[in-house]
């Protein structure tokens, strides 16, 4: 294959997994937005106003608790029948269950078969969405040049970002031209059913994907494994358990920033909600902007320290960036987010490529997608719970917050530490082997992790 071709069919395959992921996050982020703004009255009316975001954010966390399982699944046959299939499979799913929440009746129409209806396609979401990420990292990253997968990797990483702008700016939108009678009755149903449009772009461009040549190769070469969770498990339980650590830090940073922050503005610091979904809109922007150069950088220094760096400068910012939102000035809110933001981005672009990069072809798919989900289940789902738990039992205390993302980001700094450097690997390799001081480490536990600590 000659350079140029090569070079048309990378950005292809990373246009395709950026469409695809934006679309997935847009699908979540709009079930988030709703459960901070709109979904405690529409479907937990009976609840007090704390009780009730609660209950929307405890629904919120449900396909947290799916995505594990969603990534098992379509790890599992991804793993074995190939990638391509199951990014259609698991858009699909996403999109069906999302247009589905739009048509849900509420409350007051049909009791409590409406929040659990919720509960229910909330999980399916869930299940959609845990195929989406490592298949698409991976999916990319078994296309891309070593020397500048992170790179384009960090394109497909644009995917969440996009996702976000899109439903924060419908969500504007809406709220500038409907009242909240409006918003509560069926305004809120707009964007889960305008999901179908998007839906229908996604499956164009990835229908026209094809598999990569490294993993067409365990095809020819019938290496696949029966059961590859089991393989992953058995061979490498520590270095997936410690892979978890760096998506839970980037979770718990996002999910308080885009989704808790609309909740904690609206409702605690009295802001009116369009203004904190314009500060929200624009941060994101300020991310999407940062991903791309960031991810790049982990070509040259390495994925780790890219890492490393960012869970240390979540630690040091977690009580500035808390302090600066309970000012309740925009300007202080706009600063402490986007800063906190910029740290989630030094971290979230390397991680795509940190991933697949931990593990060999043939497991690829399933150690990717749990270890990223597993640790988004840890830190996202139960950020905007326990945030809001932390706030009710201190009396509205900030620094509240700011010990939990410290708390976080320490546990995450741990997991980043005992893992080895990447950046150098050959993904064609079997098992992925890891080039650092200049020999290669194989994949074996016992004697890769600790070696890695001493190069930082």
């Amino acid at each position: 294959m000659d350079s140029a071709h090569k070079d048309v069919s990378i950005w292809r395959v990373a246009f395709a997994a950026l469409v695809g992921t934006a679309i997935e996050w847009y699908d979540l982020f709009i079930f988030g937005t709703a459960a901070a703004l709109v979904f405690g009255p529409v479907f937990f009316p009976a609840l007090s106003n704390t009780a009730g975001l609660l209950a929307s954010f405890a629904t919120f966390a449900v396909s947290f608790i799916a995505r594990p399982l969603g990534g098992v699944f379509f790890g599992h046959f991804g793993d074995r029948v190939g990638r391509k299939g199951m990014l259609v499979a698991s858009l699909l799913l996403m999109g069906v269950a999302t247009v589905f929440i739009g048509l849900l009746p509420s409350y007051s129409s049909i009791g409590i078969a409406a929040p659990i209806a919720l509960v229910v396609l909330r999980f399916v979401q869930g299940l959609g969405l845990g195929g989406e990420f490592g298949g698409a990292m991976l999916m990319v990253g078994e296309h891309a040049p070593q020397d500048r997968r992170g790179f384009y990797i960090g394109l497909a990483q644009l995917g969440p970002s996009v996702g976000t702008v899109l439903s924060s700016l419908t969500f504007l939108i809406l709220s500038l031209n409907l009242d909240t009678a409006q918003m509560a009755r069926w305004g809120w149903r707009i964007p889960f059913l305008a999901s179908a449009l998007l839906v229908g772009v996604g499956l164009y461009v990835r229908l026209r994907l094809v598999e990569s040549s490294v993993f067409q190769e365990v095809l020819e070469k019938q290496t696949q494994v029966r059961v590859p969770l089991v393989e992953v498990v058995r061979t490498k339980p520590l270095r997936l358990a410690l892979a978890c650590g760096p998506s839970m830090l980037t979770s718990a940073l996002f999910y308080l920033i885009s989704t808790f922050s609309l909740s904690y503005g609206v409702a605690t610091l009295k802001i009116p909600q369009p203004t904190m979904l314009a500060v929200v809109i624009g941060i994101i922007v300020l991310n999407a902007a940062a991903t791309a150069p960031l991810s790049g950088l982990s070509d040259r220094i390495g994925r780790r320290r890219m890492l490393m760096f960012g869970a240390i400068g979540a630690a040091v910012w977690a009580f500035p960036m808390f302090a600066l939102v309970h000012t309740a000035s925009v300007l202080g809110m706009v600063v402490g987010l986007a800063i906190g933001l910029l740290i989630f981005t030094t971290m979230w672009g390397p991680v795509g490529a940190y991933l697949p990069e931990l593990f060999e072809t043939r497991v690829r798919f399933t150690a990717t997608s749990v270890s990223f989900n597993v640790g988004a289940l840890l830190g996202g789902a139960l950020a905007p719970i326990i945030a809001t738990q932390l706030l009710s039992l201190t009396g509205g205390a900030w620094w509240s917050l700011s010990g939990y993302v410290l708390v976080i980001s320490l546990i995450a700094l741990g997991c980043i530490l005992a893992l080895p450097e990447t950046h150098r690997a050959d993904l064609a390799e079997t098992p992925a082997a890891v080039v650092m001081g200049g020999r290669d480490i194989a994949a074996d536990e016992t004697t890769s992790i600790p070696d890695a600590r001493s190069t930082v």
